[in-house]
């Protein structure tokens, strides 16, 4: 099986392996870098449709370059609003080559107020969180998940588990995902 990420980070290509080895056998996973078309923090259904964007992306790029892929997978980190709170998450979006598409979420994690306020300013959570933890390149290993944790979690796996819940169409014999 062919499994085709819309990254090049290895949290999200490692996330990927780790979610898909739980149901599948003889995978590979592959990360080529593609665009989200969203803003590089993607703030409520900017993080949705920056998921949809890579798998969309990878989709054409196999069909330009030729490439037998079973699976696509977009993951975008971002933030939302629900109930007058914020939240940190990852989503994910699944197509298959069937053409059906499906969505799931990491968990969900609040944020402080004073982070909040610097992403609503345009500045990515990544930076924020190495800026304040004196950190390089956070969103390639712990994340901001990991800091917050102290180390209990890391984005691997927060990501994996998004990648679980968007499998869950794929995975069960009613198979509906959506058509997009």
């Amino acid at each position: 099986m062919n499994i085709l990420v819309g990254s090049l980070n290895p949290v999200k290509i490692e996330s990927v392996k780790t979610a898909f080895s739980k149901y599948f056998d003889n995978i590979t996973v592959k990360g080529i870098n593609v665009k989200s078309n969203v803003p590089n923090q993607p703030i409520n259904k900017q993080t949705f449709e920056g998921a949809k964007n890579r798998c969309l992306e990878l989709i054409n790029n196999s069909k330009v370059n030729s490439l037998i892929i079973d699976y696509y997978v977009g993951i975008e980190g971002g933030i939302s609003e629900l109930h007058g709170i914020w939240f940190s998450y990852g989503c994910v979006c699944i197509a298959s080559n069937d053409n059906k598409f499906s969505f799931g979420t990491s968990p969900l994690f609040m944020l402080p107020n004073f982070v909040v306020e610097r992403l609503l300013k345009g500045e990515e959570l990544g930076s924020v969180m190495d800026e304040l933890y004196d950190h390089k390149n956070s969103k390639q290993n712990l994340g901001a998940i990991g800091f917050l944790t102290k180390g209990v979690m890391n984005r691997t796996e927060l990501y994996t588990s998004g990648v679980i819940t968007a499998l869950i169409p794929f995975i069960n014999e009613w198979n509906e995902g959506i058509i997009i």
